[in-house]
């Protein structure tokens, strides 16, 4: 299983409210919650993770635009 950790302090300030104010799709494996409202993002593979951001990519309007942080905090902590 993979978990992508995103801070909440990070450039992207995204937080696991986000996921809830946005109404933006939730990974497959699902998403945690840590004590500082860090978001971790679950998945069984890379493939899953390659397919969630072409998701959050079709998103529309405001959600786009955090979609798009989501998946720049994403690939900045699979490098």
């Amino acid at each position: 299983m993979l978990r992508i950790s995103i801070p909440s302090n990070g450039p992207s300030k995204i937080n696991f409210s986000s996921f809830m104010n946005y109404l933006l799709p939730v990974p497959p494996k699902g998403i945690e919650i840590e004590v500082n409202n860090d978001a971790v993002l679950l998945f069984d593979n890379e493939e899953e993770v390659k397919i969630y951001t072409d998701k959050l990519k079709q998103l529309p309007g405001s959600q786009k635009k955090v979609g798009n942080e989501i998946i720049n905090a994403i690939t900045r902590l699979v490098r």
